[in-house]
């Protein structure tokens, strides 16, 4: 069956092992400029702090950098994890970006730390940080802030983020658990889904079907919308392919290890001596992402397309060397018909 895909990024800004920041994040632009000359939909940035493999820690800043040098694709966070923040701030911030891009700019939110306990707590200082638990709240205060829809008894009714737009940024919700699409279900908001996290195969679907049957119309959106992000890296071969994606799999390994370092090579993961416990963890990971061919790729993307109910799907693509990123997303554009300018 042909399925009429509507494809979009979200990149975590890699950084190769002996690289530096600077190319990652120099290298997010290039590539958000590629992506819309592919004719990818919307470029989502990630926010990861302290972590030795993602320069990506201050989406609001890569987005108005990406907006500036693109024309028309929609720019956004995939996401900004809100417990970190001021719902004001955040709420002026993407008011501003949106006001230099109108109709360009999208908000993801997030309630996941990007990070470790402690660098939430450095994040938070000299505050504590904020738990899970007011994050619901915090979403609500960006939308009224958002909208000027405060309720009058609210301690902040009175103030406002400025003049705005005549709309205002698109806000989603991300996620990869029940929670988080139920509370974008009970909101009326768009709700992305993580598959790339490592839950899809096998929650997923029915996570995405919750929110769908729970899902209230509001102002911001009268049916679902869902977006599903999956981890794709595509090359001329399926063999290719598998090279190039043992980059990804091993600098995950020795990120959850403590042991990051940046991308490794497919040549440092080629002589690398996995364990046998370390090589069963990244046979798990690899099962739930799409390393192939254009025609593997598509195939598999049908498959999670029809699984999910959904042809909006953000790609992650991880590997070494950027020109093998850009040609993967090249390709998958091709495969999957999307057309470019």
């Amino acid at each position: 069956m042909s399925v009429d895909f509507r494809l979009s990024v979200v990149d975590q800004s890699p950084i190769r092992m002996e690289g530096s920041a600077a190319d990652a994040l120099n290298e997010t632009v290039e590539l958000a400029k590629a992506a819309e000359s592919f004719g990818y939909s919307r470029y989502w940035v990630a926010e990861h702090h302290n972590i030795a493999n993602f320069a990506g820690n201050a989406p609001e800043i890569l987005i108005g950098q990406i907006a500036a040098n693109t024309q028309s694709i929609s720019v956004g966070s995939g996401g900004v994890m809100l417990t970190h923040y001021s719902a004001f701030k955040v709420a002026e911030v993407f008011n501003m970006l949106n006001l230099f891009f109108p109709g360009r700019i999208e908000l993801g939110l997030g309630r996941a730390p990007g990070s470790d306990q402690v660098t939430a707590s450095a994040l938070a200082f000299p505050s504590p940080p904020v738990g899970p638990q007011h994050y619901p709240k915090q979403v609500s205060d960006v939308l009224n802030y958002l909208t000027d829809s405060h309720a009058d008894e609210n301690l902040f009714s009175n103030v406002t983020i400025g003049h705005k737009g005549e709309n205002v940024p698109s806000v989603w919700l991300l996620g990869s658990k029940y929670e988080s699409a139920f509370m974008a279900a009970q909101m009326g908001l768009p709700f992305a889904y993580a598959h790339f996290f490592g839950m899809g195969s096998s929650e997923g679907p029915l996570i995405v079907d919750a929110y769908r049957k729970n899902f209230v119309a509001s102002e911001f959106l009268t049916e679902p919308l869902v977006n599903v992000g999956v981890h794709v890296l595509c090359a001329d071969t399926d063999e290719e392919a598998k090279r190039l994606a043992s980059s990804r799999n091993l600098g995950r390994l020795f990120s959850i290890t403590g042991r990051a370092k940046g991308i490794p090579s497919p040549e440092f993961a080629a002589n690398y001596q996995y364990m046998v416990d370390e090589l069963e963890f990244v046979q798990n990971y690899a099962r739930n992402c799409v390393d192939g061919s254009p025609a593997t790729v598509k195939d598999a993307l049908t498959k999670i397309s029809n699984d999910y109910q959904t042809t909006d799907l953000s790609i992650v693509t991880i590997c070494h060397g950027y020109q093998e990123r850009e040609y993967s997303y090249k390709l998958v554009a091709e495969a999957c018909g999307i057309e470019g300018k």
